[in-house]
């Protein structure tokens, strides 16, 4: 059976936490749900709870794309994904499918800044090789370019693009007939309210995680 929605936002957050945050890699299962439930960089915002993402990690291990590695002397389970190694993949092609799971249909533009905090790509030449492989290995779709946008957007397909069970409903995903603005453009055109609700929003979610940090590193 395809992975499902959950499956890829979990896989997802386990590439990119390996990349941004090693100390702290392999993940607990609550630093994976913290991840998977964290209002920046995903689309759509979800709200997972423990046993949503215990059920996807076990499916995700049968495919042979995650695994347990804890020790048999650690009080707590931690767990890291086998995706380059399942798939063949190097680090470019593994940060591009991260941010396509994370984030849904993106151009190579937008890719090339999103996917810089987990690779170094020097180039936008450089994405667009990247994801022409992933293309010719039947991981990555190509679309067409959307009205209002110089770029054709490309899309993950290891599994649905959309994670399962929005909980943001305020904050939309993209439609399929409207431009996508840059990041820096889209927040210029929130109102100051707006922004200061997402930026309290952030800070709680990070005052979360640095508190699930500190637990697992005082384990």
């Amino acid at each position: 059976m395809e992975p499902d929605a959950v499956e890829v936002r979990v896989l997802g957050c386990l590439v990119e936490k390996q990349r941004t945050t090693p100390d702290v890699y392999p993940l607990s299962l609550n630093a994976l749900r913290l991840a998977c439930n964290q209002s920046t960089n995903r689309d759509p915002v979800v709200d997972y709870d423990e046993q949503t993402v215990v059920e996807a990690l076990r499916r995700l291990a049968l495919r042979g794309w995650t695994r347990l590695a804890s020790g048999a002397g650690s009080r707590a389970r931690k767990y890291r994904h086998l995706l380059g190694d399942a798939f063949g993949l190097d680090d470019a092609e593994v940060s591009i499918l991260a941010v396509l799971m994370l984030r849904g249909p993106q151009t190579p533009g937008e890719l090339k800044q999103r996917a810089q905090r987990l690779h170094e790509f020097a180039s936008l030449a450089e994405v667009e090789q990247t994801l022409a492989r992933l293309v010719d290995r039947g991981q990555v779709a190509r679309h067409e370019r959307r009205p209002g946008q110089k770029e054709e957007r490309y899309e993950q397909l290891l599994g649905p693009s959309g994670a399962a069970a929005p909980t943001n409903p305020a904050v939309p995903s993209p439609s399929d007939d409207e431009p996508t603005p840059d990041a820096p453009a889209a927040e210029q055109l929130q109102p100051a309210e707006d922004r200061l609700t997402r930026l309290e929003r952030e800070v709680t979610e990070l005052r979360s995680e640095l508190a699930a940090l500190r637990s697992e590193l005082g384990d």
